[in-house]
């Protein structure tokens, strides 16, 4: 059944006069099936980080909006990004991440493109009339680097500077480039992929969701700031219980579905991937500067608990949230102007989207 929003769904809001997203955008199957293109089909992901990529041949396995793709390092030393999907008969090119790889070579049938997407050869096809290998490409997607982070994008909006822009400024004192990958966990949770955008875009909750999480930040001082592109919430650190050290929680929300949650010593990235209408994966991983004692160490361990303990809190009230909004009993309530002005921007930012990919997606 085709999604159709009704008119007034999709108009501008002004924050103090503002509503919430109506249920039908998180319940409807087609609405999921449309986001694929009017949302992430022109917007960026992040994929990967630069030390997956830093030698000819490494590559990455992703997936943007159901397309596969495929970033890899050329022998050029260029990044470039292809959907992962022979011209053949649709086989792919490779299955997993790997380091070293001379050429992408198709595990369905053989044939071989270069790490620059090139046709190279194509077992057998002598007796194919007018066939030409030099004239078969693999399609090639947007690929920018940011502080160490890979993106990257079907048919992007707008370039990735345009869209991370100010952010530098804003992370003075920290060596997000320099970090190191530690590790990655995920979470794949039963609710629609807004629902938990939503809830990380605001700190509204943070008093009656999470209370260790409360004692840590200041909630008087707590506040959100908007951009064209991304909202950053902050708010400094208390001293009782902080084990991460002086400084600010920087809470950056990247359109449409990154995060990076920045404290002192610590990078996290977030990417909230759809899986179905009411599922979605959450991928954190961890960064951290290089060098470790046992003291550091030690301090890993309590920030990846904590972590995992706020996330746990998020999961429940997620999966609270889902089934109402499936229940029929609510549309959409308004936001709080003092404290939702994150979901305000995020849901202009979608409405924008429906309105701008046309009629039918």
């Amino acid at each position: 059944m085709h999604f159709q929003p009704e008119s007034d769904w999709l108009r501008a809001q002004p924050l103090d006069r503002a509503s919430a997203l109506p249920a039908p955008f998180y319940i409807d199957a087609d609405a999921a099936r449309q986001e694929r293109r009017r949302v992430f089909g022109r917007s960026w992901q992040l994929l990967a980080h630069a030390g997956q990529l830093a030698a000819a041949g490494d590559h990455v396995v992703e997936e943007i909006g159901g397309v596969p793709v495929l970033l890899v390092r050329g022998e050029d030393g260029s990044l470039r990004g292809f959907h992962n999907v022979c011209r053949h008969r649709a086989g792919p090119l490779a299955l997993c991440n790997g380091r070293g790889a001379k050429a992408l070579r198709c595990r369905y049938h053989g044939w071989t493109y270069t790490l620059a997407g090139q046709l190279r050869s194509a077992p057998e096809m002598d007796s194919a009339a007018d066939f030409d290998i030099a004239g078969v490409r693999l399609p090639e997607i947007a690929v920018a680097s940011w502080q160490g982070l890979v993106f990257a994008a079907l048919e992007p909006a707008v370039p990735l500077a345009q869209v991370l822009a100010g952010i530098d400024e804003r992370l003075r004192g920290h060596d997000l480039a320099g970090y190191v990958f530690s590790h990655r966990t995920s979470y794949e949770i039963a609710c629609n992929w807004k629902v938990y955008v939503d809830n990380y875009l605001e700190g509204y909750h943070v008093p009656h969701i999470h209370p260790a999480l409360n004692r840590l930040l200041d909630y008087r001082s707590y506040r959100t700031e908007v951009a064209d592109w991304y909202s950053l919430q902050w708010s400094p650190l208390e001293n009782e219980g902080n084990f991460y050290g002086q400084g600010d929680a920087l809470y950056y929300f990247i359109w449409p579905n990154i995060m990076l949650n920045i404290l002192p010593g610590r990078l996290q990235t977030n990417r909230v991937v759809p899986l179905a209408p009411d599922r979605c994966r959450v991928e954190f991983d961890y960064y951290y500067p290089p060098a470790a004692d046992a003291a550091e160490q030690q301090r890993r361990r309590q920030d990846q608990d904590f972590s995992d303990e706020v996330q746990q809190e998020d999961v429940a009230i997620c999966l609270a949230v889902q089934q109402r909004l499936g229940s029929g009993s609510y549309l959409a309530g308004r936001l709080c102007p003092k404290r939702e002005s994150g979901v305000h921007h995020f849901h202009e930012l979608l409405r924008r989207a429906w309105r701008e990919s046309g009629a039918d997606a």
